[in-house]
């Protein structure tokens, strides 16, 4: 029998890059988002390559959506082998200017929305000894400037899935955290600004950062070799890491230098 995962955010960036990734791997692949038309685009696509996708619309700051993507999933293929969280959005402003709602909502959809989907699909997963993945960013390891709220979030996810690690080492139970490094994607487009607006735009040079069909390769690899940690790229994020560990103060004045040189930022102001 088919495999089944089931991926938030998959619309679009790195979660639509995992559909079409576990779609072309024989897996059925289960799509939560908010935007139910895209959901439908990639759904008609896949099922023209042959391969089987379900999409159900989530909004995962909403925790029956998030127990109704659970529920719909079991009642189609009564069983879940990988569940993705990789629904998230990111903000930029300093915390002095931040309206407090940003920080509430990064919060209800990147950490609340992994808690509510993995607290739904967790009955499951044990008895397949199946996968949890979570994606989080380098934010999950380095305070970066400008996005408290985000590194904030990416930080409660990764912590509560280590936890959630340990609590399962005698259950079969896997459980990978995966950071990217700069993607290209759309989160900085959509990024909120400090009061609540979405950015609207890249800072950044995009064609330069990694892309989201190599990010999505690299997860599937790590859930395949059972990985409790996957940092990708070198720079901004395996050397990010070891400096931070070992020299966390110069790390600090890299990051911010490295940042302050961002377009638009407020590190300026």
């Amino acid at each position: 029998m088919k495999k089944v995962v089931v991926i938030t955010g998959a619309s679009s960036g790195i979660g639509k890059a995992l559909a079409y990734e576990y779609a072309d791997k024989g897996y059925r692949v289960v799509l939560g988002a908010r935007n139910l038309e895209k959901l439908q685009e990639i759904q008609k696509d896949l099922s023209q390559k042959g391969c089987e996708a379900f999409v159900v619309k989530t909004d995962v700051s909403n925790e029956e959506d998030c127990k109704n993507l659970i529920e719909q999933t079991v009642e189609k293929y009564q069983s879940i082998d990988i569940l993705i969280n990789n629904a998230g959005i990111s903000m930029k402003a300093l915390f002095k200017d931040v309206d407090l709602i940003v920080f509430k909502r990064l919060m209800d959809v990147n950490f609340w929305g992994t808690v509510f989907c993995t607290k739904y699909a967790l009955p499951y997963l044990l008895k397949s000894k199946g996968s949890i993945v979570g994606v989080v960013s380098v934010a999950a390891f380095i305070g970066l400037p400008a996005r408290s709220a985000y590194s904030a979030s990416k930080y409660a996810i990764r912590g509560f899935l280590d936890t959630l690690r340990v609590e399962n080492l005698k259950t079969g139970l896997h459980v990978l955290v995966a950071a990217p490094g700069y993607t290209s994607s759309n989160i900085r487009n959509t990024a909120l600004v400090e009061d609540g607006s979405p950015q609207g735009g890249s800072p950044r040079d995009e064609d330069n950062m990694m892309s989201s069909e190599e990010v999505a390769k690299r997860i599937y690899k790590a859930v395949n070799r059972k990985q409790a940690e996957l940092v990708l790229t070198f720079k901004e994020g395996k050397l990010s890491v070891f400096l931070k560990k070992t020299f966390p103060r110069l790390l600090d004045k890299l990051t911010y230098s490295f940042l302050s040189k961002e377009a638009g930022t407020p590190l300026s102001k």
